[in-house]
């Protein structure tokens, strides 16, 4: 009996649909990945052992290579996105059709330059050109990021804008703006795992200069919020 509630538990199937998703299991490795750079970067400044530290740097690596070869061909996907998003002649603000465009066409080009470095990463053959290749790849997923960060930042203030019009004594109103107050959420989400991600090719391009334990952190957030999301997808 207790076998039987267990295998027909709701939440294992839902936990099945999750994980027969590429998209779920990138996240949970990404999810491992970051933290394991965090705390190899905790146990490093507080003084642990080597032998401590090893195993997390592994994780970090091996989980980062595993990712790279799971996101091969993943550039058509954001080529297709950003074509639908130019195509798109219903009612949308220009700003964020253009900015949608920007962030696919920015991840598009970070898929395809991590690509070319894939065979160099698995040790096929090793790439003069390899680092070239990457940090182009980090400017274009930093471009895309930011075309994502402005977007959403851009959507909170039209929200806010509309709230404004709204009249909260009629019952529309009061339904209008429970509506808007969902759109908000999502958005400040987006926009928070955005940041997050911004750690990443900043501190890679040196543009700042940041630690891997803020790094591994925000990573690490990032990645959670992922989770969440493709976890509320397949319910």
């Amino acid at each position: 009996m207790v076998a039987d509630a267990l295998v027909y538990h709701p939440a294992l199937a839902h936990y099945l649909r999750f994980v027969a998703t590429t998209v779920g299991r990138d996240k949970i490795l990404r999810t491992l990945q970051y933290f394991s750079r965090f705390y190899a970067w905790y146990l490093y400044r507080t003084n642990q052992p080597q032998t401590a530290i090893a195993p997390y740097n592994a994780i970090k690596k091996q989980f980062g290579t595993t990712r790279k070869i799971l996101r091969i061909g993943k550039f058509v996907e954001h080529l297709k996105t950003a074509a639908l998003a130019a195509d798109n002649k219903g009612p949308i603000d220009p700003v964020l059709r253009y900015l949608a465009i920007g962030r696919q066409l920015g991840y598009a080009g970070y898929l395809s330059l991590d690509m070319v470095t894939v065979v160099d990463t698995i040790g096929v053959r090793k790439l003069a050109s390899a680092k070239r290749l990457q940090d182009s790849a980090y400017r274009s997923w930093m471009s895309g990021l930011v075309c994502s960060a402005i977007a959403g930042a851009y959507t909170l203030w039209r929200l806010n804008e509309k709230e404004k019009t709204l009249d909260l004594k009629d019952g529309e109103g009061v339904v209008e703006a429970k509506k808007l107050e969902k759109e908000r959420a999502a958005a400040r989400i987006q926009l928070i795992s955005d940041l997050c991600d911004l750690t990443v090719p900043v501190s890679a391009l040196g543009v700042a200069a940041l630690d891997d334990g803020l790094v591994g952190i925000a990573g690490t957030v990032s990645s959670l919020i992922g989770v969440w999301s493709q976890w509320r997808k397949t319910a």
